[in-house]
């Protein structure tokens, strides 16, 4: 059993710390989110830029040093990791805007599904520009 997980976690290493280090990083997002909405009073379309942009760089700074670690050429890489980011941001600030103003759902939890929809195409696009390793 132990070797079956072992092997898993070899084959899915890069998914599953990806998805720790997302599920930090969403927390902190959702958490902000949740301050700047509730507590400051402030709109949730800015509320949501400021904390999708402190998440973003929460992601970025864990997922180049503990998950793929290349740290060479950091300033390219986190352009590319923030316009992934920004695309995300684009993405689920158009579902916030249909989730609560069309939908009328509650904010907290447009936002929590606004989450969950930008993850996975994150993650690819990390893995496979962001993050790829040089070819010899």
């Amino acid at each position: 059993m132990k070797e079956m997980i072992r092997k898993v976690y070899k084959k899915f290493r890069h998914l599953i710390l990806y998805g720790i280090i997302g599920t930090c990083a969403s927390s902190l997002d959702f958490a902000l989110f949740s301050l700047l909405v509730q507590l400051a009073g402030l709109p949730y379309l800015p509320a949501n830029c400021i904390s999708i942009l402190a998440g973003i760089t929460t992601s970025f700074t864990l997922n180049r040093s503990y998950n793929f670690k290349v740290k060479d050429k950091s300033l390219k890489r986190f352009s590319i990791f923030l316009t992934v980011g920004l695309t995300g941001l684009l993405l689920s600030n158009v579902l916030l805007y249909l989730l609560i103003e069309r939908a009328r759902m509650d904010a907290l939890w447009s936002k929590l599904l606004s989450i969950g929809a930008v993850v996975f195409f994150q993650f690819l696009m990390n893995k496979f520009v962001t993050f790829k390793e040089k070819t010899p």
